[in-house]
Parts: structure tokens; sequence; C-alpha cells
């Protein structure tokens, strides 16, 4: 935009107005040369004032201005210029030239001034005492808003706009040239990577000017826009600073590679681990699943066997009732003494031995049970007695019948949102041991209504107490 406009027509009688469309403030001339003198106008010209023009004329006489806003088109009369009024009718009768400036303001226009600040010096917060020489292009744009305020602040006597822009550019180089000297150590941006900082800069220059300037100049500033800042990159300063940078950034890159192959190995070895505890894990499962079903399939036999047992201890028995009658009677007749302790015999002992297979049987499926079917003596008097079928007579000991083998508990565990299991309280207490099911572990057993933290077990709370922490990080390398 420029500052200044140019009219090529002019005369006494004639038509003051601006024909420029872009400008901020510009200077009416009967000539149309510029000229920081008053013009002659002659009382009947005619003006003409463009929406979103201010036309002001200033008269020499007492400082006196009238302001007239567009859009207007008349002929000038002193009904609508009070202060003319009295200069033309005090002079002329109101029919002679009077003596005035006519500006034109552009309420919407706006000025771009360009700025260039040389020799900054930049250095960086750990070291000072190297300095890098930088220089800052860029622009401020600003516009009137207030222009009674801008009138009433120049007069507009003797005004010139060169003037003006003059005196912004000084301010504005020196609020530029602070805010870029100290931008590495307020946003913390590294001298040769000053560029990153340019919005932040142009932002930091723009809040700092725009008050200096409204209250110094009367002017409205628009915005700071800082283009360019450019290093002296063969300076002393800057080789040293990309040298230690360079050398910083190989000592963070080795110290990167260690601590994410350090990181790889830990990361390796924990999935080692668990991949370890969850083979051993799935073993025992599976031992002990394949053992509660050979007990389940010995425990459904146990009957069949156990009449086995008995029957083969009756034949024996009977076998021997003739070698015992013989040796009780003397002679070849019946003997019903013998029959009768043949038979007590072959019942006693089938059913000593039915019990006690059936006490072993139940002891492979409940460890810590022993020998408790088996008497004091081993082979006691209290393991004898008639069993079914053997004919036995009332009052005399019967064999219960072998217990069933109790089901056994089993858990099944949450794992990231799947169902693993079923494991048995050992094999949970195990993987409480290793770590692979903790206190918020979510378990489940036949019985309960959902599933509930594992330490909130009454059977478990005590094995998460005899837990130790977790070992302590590897230092770093």
């Amino acid at each position: 935009m420029g500052l200044f406009g140019s009219k090529k027509e002019g005369g006494i009688l004639d038509v003051i107005r601006c024909d420029q469309s872009d400008y901020l403030i510009w200077k009416w001339s009967p000539s149309g040369e510029p000229s920081k003198k008053m013009n002659a106008i002659r009382y009947g010209s005619r003006l003409r004032v463009k929406e979103g023009e201010v036309a002001v004329f200033v008269y020499d006489k007492e400082g006196g201005m009238d302001f007239i806003e567009g859009f207007k088109d008349e002929v000038l009369k002193t009904a609508n210029f009070p202060v003319l009024s009295s200069i033309v009718g005090s002079a002329f009768g109101g029919a002679s030239p009077f003596q005035a400036e006519v500006f034109f303001i552009n309420r919407a226009g706006t000025i771009r001034l360009p700025f260039f600040v040389k020799k900054i010096s930049l250095s960086e917060q750990w070291q000072q005492r190297l300095f890098v020489p930088a220089t800052v292009k860029g622009a401020i744009t600003f516009n009137i808003s207030d222009y009674r305020a801008f009138i009433s602040k120049y007069q507009m006597a003797g005004y010139s706009m060169d003037d003006l822009s003059l005196q912004i550019r000084d301010m504005v180089e020196r609020y530029v040239k602070s805010a870029v000297t100290n931008a590495p150590y307020q946003l913390g941006i590294p001298v040769v990577q000053i560029e990153r900082g340019i919005d932040q800069i142009s932002e930091a220059v723009q809040a700092k000017l725009r008050d200096p300037l409204a209250e110094d100049f009367a002017v409205n500033l628009r915005r700071v826009d800082i283009s360019d800042i450019s290093l002296d990159t063969e300076s002393e300063g800057y080789q040293a600073l990309m040298n230690q940078g360079l050398a910083q950034a190989d000592i963070l890159e080795k110290q990167f590679a260690a601590t994410g192959e350090a990181t790889s190995r830990n990361i390796l070895d924990q999935q080692q681990i668990g991949a370890e505890n969850l083979a051993e894990s799935l073993r025992i499962n599976r031992e002990e699943t394949q053992r509660r079903q050979r007990l389940a399939t010995e425990s459904d036999f146990l009957t069949a066997h156990q009449i086995d047992v008995q029957g083969e201890v009756a034949r024996t028995a009977a076998e021997s009732l003739g070698e015992l009658g013989g040796g009780m009677g003397g002679g070849d007749g019946l003997n019903p003494a013998g029959m009768m302790a043949g038979m007590m015999l072959g019942g006693a002992v089938g059913g000593h031995m039915a019990g006690m297979m059936g006490g072993m049987m139940q002891g492979l499926g409940q460890p810590g049970l022993g020998q408790q079917n088996l008497g004091p003596q081993g082979l006691g008097p209290q393991n004898f007695g008639a069993q079914p079928g053997m004919g036995q007579q009332p009052g005399m000991g019967q064999q219960p019948p072998v217990p069933p083998v109790p089901p056994a508990v089993q858990y099944f565990v949450a794992v990231n949102g799947a169902q693993s299991g079923p494991f048995t309280p050992e094999q949970l207490r195990q993987m409480i041991a290793n770590r692979q099911v903790t206190a918020a572990t979510y378990v489940w057993k036949q019985g309960m209504a959902g599933w509930a933290a594992a330490s909130s077990l009454p059977e478990l709370a005590d094995a998460f107490g005899s837990v130790p922490p977790p070992p302590p990080a590897p230092p770093a390398l």
C-alpha cells in the first residue's frame, strides 16, 4: 500500500476527492503534487467523500478542523462546515478563497511496514561465552481505528507519513531484538534451531508492541510477521555450538542404544520365564488330570474287584474244608464244626482283603490316609467279618462299603479377559508363588456366585502373605 497518492487534476474551483484505491492517509493538492503547504480553496468547490473515508479540513487560522465522514457529495457551504463558516464569513463575506489542508483517511485501510534488524548476538543459556550473529526480517501491519485520536495526536500540521513510519520502525526493531535475543532462554530453543520459535517470537513481539503503538502513535497494531531469522553459519560461535551439539547427540544415541538393548534383554528374559512357568503349570495340570481319571476308573471297578477277591477266598476255603474236617473229626464223615470254621475263615479273610484293597485305592486318592483300614496289628481282628452272600449270622460284624472319593476342588483363572483352567489348589498356590496369579486376579470355583479376587478367598488368603515382593529393577547401563 502506498503512503501517498497523487492527483493529476487541480484548480481553484475543483472537485476535492481521493481517487486512490490503496492508501491509509492521503493529502489532496490542487496541482496533484505532494505539498506541505496550505492550499487555496474557493468557496463553492465540490467535495466528494466515499463510504469508509473521512475528509479532514485543517485550517491555518486557530488550528481549526472540520471532519466530513463519507458518503458525501456536495458543494462546500458554510452551513456544512462550522469552522469554515467563521473563517470565510469574517474574511471576505463568504466569497473568497480560504487556506486549508485536506486529508483523506481510509478507515478500512492498513499499512504494512517492513523491518530489518541487524547485529543481534545470540547465545545459549548453558554456554554464554559463544555468540552467534543473527539478522531478522519481517513486517508489521497497522491501521487507524480512531481517526479523531490520530488527528488530535498529530494536529496534521506539516504531517508526514514517512516520519511516522520511521518512528514506528525504531520501536519495532527494539522490541524484535529483545524478543529474539531472549528466545533461547525464555522458550528453551537452541540457538542453532532458533527458527523453530518464529511463531512464538512473533506473538511475543505483537503482545509487547500493541499498547505502546496505541499510546505513542495512535495506531492499531493488526499483526507482526517475522519471516526470517538468519544465523551467520560461518561464525566461530556457530561452528563451536554445532560441534558440541553433534557430540552430545552421539552420546545420547549410544545411551539410548544401551538402554534399548538392556530393555530388550529384560523383556526376552521375562517372556522366557513366563513361558517356562506356563509349560510347567500345564505339565502339572496334565499329570493331575490323568491321575484323577485313573483313580476314578479304579474306583469304578473296586466293587467288582472286591467280589472277585471274596470269591477266590471262598474257593480256597472250600478246597481246604475237607482237610480241615479230616483233621478235626478223624474220619471220612461230614464234620459240621469244620465246615462252619472254614466258612467263617473264608469270609473273614475275603472281607479283610477286600477292605484292604479299598483302603489302598482310597489312600491313592487321598494322601495321608496311610493304613487306616488295616488296624493296629495289620491284619487285626476288627477287619474280619462275614461278607454278603457268605451266610453270616445275625450279630456278626459286617464290613461297611468303601466311601466314594470326594470330588477335588478345581479353580478357574481369568487371564487377560480369557478363562484358563481348571487348576487344583496346589497348582493355584504354585502359580501364586510364581506371580502368575496376583491378589487382584479373578478366580472361580464350583459353588461361587461369580468371579472374585483371589485374595478374597479364605483358603488362598494366606498364600499371598508368603509371596516375596517383586525384585528391584536392574540398574540402568
